[in-house]
């Protein structure tokens, strides 16, 4: 069982910025792809961003050009910036490997993941 840590989360105006970390035991975060994820209230968990392990990111079109994901593989942590935050980012933020041929799935277990709430 994978201990995800994520961490960061709190509360921010509208237009606001966070950065959210991610590490977990073992190496599992140095040595797969990662993706950060979010629930916001009374929806279904969505993909968020994506980084494979050369550094190469991809984006869900509703964060595109605010949010920045990024690792550092030498201390196994994965971070999700955030700017320009709107109410709707306001969600669990979790962190996860993604299924190579479906970024929405996640490969192993969650973890609790971090509160992240946007006021307008």
């Amino acid at each position: 069982q994978v201990q995800w840590v994520e961490a960061g989360g709190g509360l921010v105006q509208a237009g606001g910025s966070l950065t959210l970390s991610c590490t977990a035991s073992g190496t599992i975060v140095s040595g797969n792809a990662l993706a950060w994820y979010r629930q916001p209230p009374g929806k279904q968990r969505e993909f968020v961003a994506r980084i494979d392990r050369e550094g190469r990111a991809n984006y869900a079109d509703s964060v595109l050009d605010r949010f920045t994901i990024f690792r550092d593989n030498a201390k196994k942590v994965v971070f999700l910036q955030m700017s320009s935050l709107k109410p709707e980012d306001t969600a669990v933020y979790f962190c996860n490997v993604p299924a190579p041929a479906n970024w929405n799935r996640p490969l192993v277990s969650w973890g609790q993941g971090t509160q992240v709430t946007v006021s307008s």
